[in-house]
């Protein structure tokens, strides 16, 4: 599935970016004057082979759910029951992701790829529900389902071992890449990325280092806010796994399998999934930037289905965003996770496409040209 879907990968395409760019030149606004919008509205041209590019909508959030062995090394003073107790919010709606979710119109998907606690006994009576909703109601209002599709209950600790075996990593990697396939088959028409994981950020350092080059300190953010002694340590972590399993950049998978997560190596599926259908990827924070590292390590050509959306406040995030040459959208100061950045920005990139879609032109309009 892997190969194959690296195989429809391609880059966008350049006569209906040609297209969007000329369009823009003759609607009612002066030249120039949506900025980042033109910019991302004509590489979405590109994305869809079309001018202009179908609206990215509905919109479809997964949230990758995993645990980390890492967590034993203190990187993070949260309990590793939390990742579980934290879908049972997701699915019960009550998480900022829910809210946010509810204002875009969104709909929710929660999949277990590597939980190592049992989730709340209400959660399996809603798992691998139908991703569309036969009933019809707006994607706001259904209930978030789950998916199990656990590869291992967690990773091993990155800090002694390498984290997953190298099918293992495939495993996730290939559940990203389904779901990808089943959201766009159910109608998305554009996915956002999502995460729960105790102590992922610590993974995620490590991915941005490996993929970048840049020094782990860099790379390595505060997470869920600890404090200096926890956060020396966090660095000395990633530093040390680093140096122990010198990962390859060049080897995607082996890089995701030595010092990732399982929710990092299923968005960098969904990531793929998502390019070789030509529907565009979303990305929130830390977690999300990682796994889109090693997307593009697998496909370049996947950065072209990639909209970056916010500066999370993790550094390792403008690290990883300023490698893919992606500028984010908003800047507030997140770093919630969850996919609750990428659905704050979500009006900014259908604005975009609208306009193409609904501005009259000069001549249409009977308005003078300078």
């Amino acid at each position: 599935m892997l190969h194959t879907t690296i195989a429809a990968i391609r880059p966008l395409d350049e006569p209906a970016m040609v297209a969007a760019g000329e369009l823009h030149g003759r609607l009612t606004k002066p030249a120039g004057s949506l900025g980042v919008l033109e910019e991302l509205s004509v590489r979405l041209a590109g994305l869809a082979r079309a001018c202009p590019p179908p609206l990215p909508e509905p919109a479809a959030v997964a949230i990758f759910a995993g645990d980390h062995g890492v967590h034993a090394q203190g990187v993070t003073p949260w309990p590793q029951e939390v990742t579980a107790q934290m879908i049972g919010n997701f699915l019960a709606g009550g998480a900022v992701v829910n809210a946010f979710a509810r204002q875009a119109g969104a709909s929710v998907t929660v999949v277990d790829v590597g939980v190592a606690t049992p989730l709340p006994p209400a959660v399996p009576a809603q798992a691998d529900g139908p991703p569309g909703d036969p009933a019809g109601r707006p994607a706001a209002t259904r209930t978030p389902r789950l998916v199990a599709a656990n590869v291992r209950p967690g990773t091993r600790d990155l800090a002694v071992t390498a984290a997953l075996t190298r099918d293992e990593a495939l495993a996730a990697v290939e559940t990203g890449i389904r779901i990808a396939r089943e959201l766009i088959d159910a109608g998305a028409g554009i996915l956002l990325t999502g995460d729960m994981g105790i102590g992922n950020t610590t993974p995620a350092a490590a991915l941005v280092a490996a993929f970048t080059g840049v020094d782990p300190a860099e790379a390595t953010g505060r997470g869920t806010g600890v404090d200096d002694p926890t956060y020396a340590r966090k660095i000395g972590v990633v530093r040390a796994a680093l140096a122990r399993h010198a990962p390859d950049p060049a080897d995607p998978l082996g890089v995701l399998a030595a010092v990732g997560g399982l929710e990092h190596a299923a968005l960098a599926g969904l990531i793929l999934g998502a390019a070789a259908r030509r529907v565009p990827v979303l990305l929130d924070g830390v977690i999300a930037v990682s796994a889109a590292l090693a997307a593009v390590a697998f496909a370049p050509d996947a950065v072209g289905a990639l909209v970056a959306g916010h500066r999370s406040a993790e550094p390792g995030a403008t690290a990883g965003l300023r490698h893919l040459g992606l500028d984010p959208l908003i800047d507030l100061g997140l770093r919630l996770g969850e996919g609750t950045g990428a659905l704050l920005a979500l009006p900014v990139v259908t604005g975009a496409v609208r306009v193409l879609h609904e501005v009259a032109t000069f001549d249409a309009a009977g308005v003078a040209e300078k």
